[in-house]
């Protein structure tokens, strides 16, 4: 749930975290992703009191949060890092009370019991995460399964048996992966390290940055190709305000055809990790602002959908088939735009 930042890229996380709150002041609607990634920068550096503060920050913030669990869960690893082990188990059991709809609080609630050898806790919390979120499904989404993985690993540092959920876990991550789960989440690979045989040291290496990889591509996707959508409020309201764009949008249907259309298109010639970012008119007013420029410059608006994705508000394309399709529709992508008839 952290920023992805190998040790090489020296990163100044005490400056980078300055200037993502600096963002937060200037884009409130993206406050949430701001914050959490300057919380996360300010751990890195070690801060531990400022990333708090910033949790705390957004929990008592008047406007509701996306993923307030998510917060709290990340506020509780946090808080446990540097001794407030009373408030911060206090906050586990509620994050896990509340049974969040999204993996990502399960993740982190788990992991931070993993990290203080609350084995049986952690595998538990997986558990319940994955009973919630996956239930009997053969495919779960790619944002799910880290609540497999991560079961997966503490059960066979318990030295518990396989089951189903093990199994499924082994086949989803093998087939994208030179080197097994089980493999990479035998305990006796602890020994290894303190070999004196070069041999076995480098083939441990070779383990860890496979490992590593996986789990990078499972937490940090590559930024996005972002395809910019306006709902049909917002777009109506910005050729109201600015009838020189009407060339680029002639009408909310042909809009929202063109985007799945030049997604099918990209994805065809071999365009990885697709995404949809849906503009707002004040943001759009706030982005053109920021480069003193015109919102009816039609020039600026891959510009704005560029900046968007990289404040994390793309969606991956495509969805789930039974997903809310990405238009706003509300009906299943699979019958909605995801029809190909």
């Amino acid at each position: 749930m952290r920023p992805d930042m190998p040790a090489e890229n020296a990163v100044d996380h005490t400056e980078e975290a300055a200037r993502l709150e600096r963002a937060a002041a200037l884009y409130p609607q993206d406050a949430e992703a701001l914050l959490l990634r300057a919380a996360a920068h300010h751990e890195l550096s070690g801060d531990r009191p400022a990333a708090t503060a910033l949790y705390d920050r957004l929990l008592a913030s008047p406007s509701d949060l996306e993923d307030p669990h998510l917060v709290r869960a990340l506020k509780a690893s946090n808080l446990w890092q540097y001794d407030h082990v009373a408030e911060a188990r206090a906050i586990v059991i509620g994050v896990r009370a509340a049974r969040p709809r999204t993996p990502g609080p399960w993740v982190v609630v788990a992991e931070a019991l993993e990290s203080h050898d609350e084995l049986d806790s952690a595998e538990e919390t997986f558990t319940d995460g994955a009973r919630l979120l996956i239930g009997d499904s053969q495919e779960p989404t790619p944002a799910t399964r880290p609540l497999l993985y991560g079961r997966h690993r503490v059960r066979r540092m318990l030295g518990a048996d396989h089951d189903a959920w093990d199994t499924l876990a082994d086949r989803l991550h093998d087939a994208s992966s030179a080197v097994r789960l089980d493999e990479l989440h035998d305990p006796k690979r602890v020994w290894s390290l303190g070999s004196s045989d070069p041999r076995e040291l480098a083939a441990e290496i070779a383990r860890l940055h496979a490992e590593l990889g996986a789990f990078r591509r499972e937490i940090s996707r590559p930024f996005p190709v972002a395809v910019l959508h306006w709902p049909e409020r917002e777009l109506g309201e910005l050729l109201a305000a600015y009838p020189e764009l009407a060339e680029e949008y002639p009408s909310h249907s042909a809009h929202v055809a063109a985007i799945e259309a030049s997604l099918r298109e990209l994805a065809a010639s071999g365009t990885p990790n697709l995404g949809i970012v849906s503009g707002t008119v004040p943001s759009y007013e706030a982005f053109a602002a920021s480069e003193a420029a015109s919102p009816g410059d039609a020039t600026l608006l891959p510009q704005y959908a560029t900046t968007l994705a990289a404040r994390g508000r793309a969606l991956a394309w495509p969805p789930e088939p039974a997903a809310p399709c990405w238009c706003g529709s509300g009906n299943p992508y699979a019958t909605c735009h995801g029809h190909h008839g």
